[in-house]
């Protein structure tokens, strides 16, 4: 408790991965969102092609999708849309920021 409040009193931020698949037009759009909402914060994107061994331990079955250590924040669903994609990862980039 005592960490995390220091922590948060310096401003950082939970570490987030990410996986994504070029072409994919949910990751266009949470690329767009994430530009969108903030403009100074790191996400370790690794293209699907790349994850073979993070897949053991990150599983997923849509892209794109985010996670804090190996609990998963966010994977995208068919037929989200553009301000739903946008306000689910707000959800997450506040939860890193929290």
């Amino acid at each position: 408790m005592y960490v995390d409040s220091i922590l948060k009193g310096l401003n950082i931020m939970k570490e987030i991965l990410g996986f994504h698949l070029n072409g994919c037009p949910y990751c266009a759009n949470a690329f767009r969102a994430i530009d969108e909402l903030v403009a100074d914060i790191h996400i370790n994107w690794v293209e699907d092609q790349d994850a073979h061994e993070l897949f053991k331990t990150h599983p997923y079955e849509y892209y794109p999708n985010l996670w804090f250590d190996l609990d998963k924040q966010y994977e995208a669903q068919p037929g989200e849309s553009y301000a739903q994609t946008k306000s689910l990862i707000k959800t997450v980039l506040d939860k890193a920021l929290a």
